[in-house]
């Protein structure tokens, strides 16, 4: 299923400028499982939406999507998934796409964040959460969800903005000389 509900005949003589990659995984969610249903429950609810935006007076679409099929997920651990991410992400970008990533919990996001990062040297990410999602490691791994902020920031600047909730670790960090270059934007300012 594409999303939007596009078919082939739909996107007939359209280049695809966006990738849509479906990642269904929830490994290392710690309260309830059911992240790896979100990318094909989004897919499933993009189908039941109009194509044309009234404010564009167009369909957007025509920009050209395809929906690549769903990243296998693997029992290998969350650092085998990650590497998952970014071997397709990096796919994307070689053929001048821009990824989109559907998932599944946050770790994945380090995946596509590692592919962009070797594409864009200067490359920023703008975290809208509620967690800081900064541990160092958590439930004995460095790439569980409620470490990946922590792991893109060594990658590159970070901005996190809307958190309200954080663990004594994340808020040391984050006043630290290492967490200095991300910044933190609070729910309660």
């Amino acid at each position: 299923m594409n999303f939007g509900g596009l078919t082939d005949r739909d996107l007939e003589g359209v280049e695809p400028r966006y990738s849509i990659l479906p990642v269904p995984y929830d490994l290392t969610v710690s309260y309830v499982t059911g992240a790896r249903n979100g990318p094909g429950a989004i897919i499933e609810a993009s189908t039941h939406m109009e194509l044309y935006d009234e404010e564009l007076g167009q369909e957007p679409f025509r920009a050209g999507i395809e929906t690549l099929p769903f990243v296998e997920p693997t029992t290998a651990g969350p650092g085998a998934m990650i590497e998952r991410v970014e071997e397709a992400s990096e796919r994307i970008l070689e053929s001048k796409r821009v990824p989109v990533l559907i998932g599944g919990e946050h770790s994945v996001t380090l995946g596509l964040v590692r592919a962009l990062k070797k594409t864009y040297p200067g490359l920023s990410v703008l975290q809208l959460d509620a967690h800081a999602d900064m541990r160092d490691t958590y439930e004995d791994s460095p790439f569980n969800h409620a470490c990946v902020a922590r792991r893109i920031s060594e990658l590159c600047a970070l901005v996190q903005v809307g958190v309200r909730s954080l663990s004594r670790e994340e808020a040391d960090f984050l006043s630290s000389e290492r967490g200095r270059g991300v910044r933190t934007f609070y729910a309660s300012d």
